[in-house]
């Protein structure tokens, strides 16, 4: 059950819980046999755009266990700019055999001639947050060439440089992309962080919209 849950409270911190429903986030209360290692875990489902009863291609899960995410005075160690803490595990947990997948695919089917691109499901739901359609990146070595067309014809491609391995990862992409621009964060933050220290409207003014 996702409502009342440590979910529930770690995602409405983030800025985020307005669009939680939209992404079917979720919470592993009781977990099915052979996902007990999921259980107490944030669920992010990767929703396919046709929906219907085959509409969750994969679902990721994220640790929000308070000894992992809290400082002894119970803040949130993202509020105060600071590292979780996963000790002994990753931060996320994948399904085995997954293969990587483009995070939020219904925004490639909306009828806007802009786009985001940026690392991670938080920074996603994020630029989503703000009105502007955006997908998420699996990681810096884990794109697949075959995605790339998906992108082409877009008036302008945003690619969210978050620090200096997001920057070589974006830089990669806009080889491919001819639309694209690289995007700087300030203060190397990622997007999640600077949407709750500055706004969504911060956001929309860094990429010029």
């Amino acid at each position: 059950m996702y409502e009342g849950s440590p979910a529930q409270e770690y995602v409405k911190a983030r800025g985020l819980g307005d669009v939680a429903a939209r992404f079917g986030l979720g919470f592993v209360d009781s977990a099915i046999p052979g996902h007990e290692r999921f259980s107490g875990y944030l669920a992010i489902p990767y929703l396919r755009p046709a929906g219907g009863e085959e509409s969750v291609a994969t679902v990721r899960f994220r640790c929000v266990a308070d000894e992992c995410v809290k400082d002894a005075g119970g803040r949130y160690l993202f509020e105060t700019q600071q590292k979780e803490r996963h000790e002994g595990h990753g931060k996320y947990q994948t399904l085995p055999g997954d293969p990587p997948r483009i995070y939020n695919s219904p925004a490639l089917i909306k009828p806007s001639p802009d786009l985001v691109i940026v690392e991670g499901e938080f920074d996603t739901m994020t630029w989503e947050a703000c009105g502007i359609p955006a997908v998420g990146a699996p990681g810096t070595l884990t794109w697949r060439d075959y995605w790339t067309p998906a992108f082409l014809g877009y008036r302008n491609l945003f690619l969210i440089s978050e620090d200096s391995a997001g920057f070589r990862f974006m830089e990669s992409l806009a080889a491919q992309m001819p639309s694209a621009k690289i995007i700087e964060m300030p203060g190397n933050l990622d997007s999640n962080t600077t949407y709750l220290l500055e706004g969504p409207q911060a956001l929309r003014e860094r990429i010029g919209l």
